[in-house]
């Protein structure tokens, strides 16, 4: 998946200037793709030099360069082929994982203040993904398609948030049972 692939999904959505995109992204498509304001603009001047895309003075534009983009029949064209293309599953990338398989090596680190920092930052986006769904997918079955769509999304971003949640604390309780009884690493691991 490229960053085009999701600023073409969200100027479907919406047509919108790069500043308006880039605000929209962080509440939305930012949650499962980062990217930053930079990166965007580039990736929108190289969707406009492709015809995937076109932009023109945004009607409030001003004295400013304000532009608005919409989405070409290439666009949309490209879209659909990426939409229908076979992928394999996204293989798990997680640093905290390296580090605490790091941490199993060299002994107690204080990776429980870590991990305890990083529960808080996945309580903190968990009640944003549930106050999200109470406000805009109280009752899914009242909802046109897309919507649907878009609260099915939104509930994965949930459940992994509970799950990451729960095997936090687990870990948390774990790394804390076992600094009681903790060993320094073998001389073997630090020459």
């Amino acid at each position: 998946m490229s960053l085009a692939h999701v600023l073409l999904t969200s100027l479907l959505e919406k047509p919108n200037s790069g500043y308006e995109l880039a605000q929209r992204f962080d509440k939305s498509m930012g949650f499962f793709w980062f990217a930053t304001h930079q990166q965007i603009y580039r990736e929108l001047k190289r969707m406009e030099e492709a015809g995937w895309i076109d932009s023109y003075a945004a009607t409030d534009a001003g004295k400013t360069k304000k532009r608005t983009y919409t989405v070409r029949a290439a666009g949309i064209a490209e879209l659909q082929l990426w939409v229908q293309q076979d992928f394999e599953p996204p293989a798990l990338r997680d640093e905290l994982l390296v580090r605490l398989r790091a941490g199993a090596i060299l002994g107690t680190l204080g990776m429980e203040q870590q991990l305890k920092h990083q529960l808080t930052l996945h309580e903190q986006r968990l009640a944003t993904y549930t106050m999200i769904a109470q406000r805009d997918f109280a009752n899914t079955r009242d909802l046109e398609r897309e919507k649907q769509i878009q609260a099915r999304i939104l509930q994965l971003g949930i459940d992994f948030e509970q799950v990451r949640i729960q095997w936090m604390q687990q870990t948390i309780d774990l790394l804390e049972q076992l600094t009681t009884t903790d060993v320094a690493p073998s001389p073997e691991i630090l020459s």
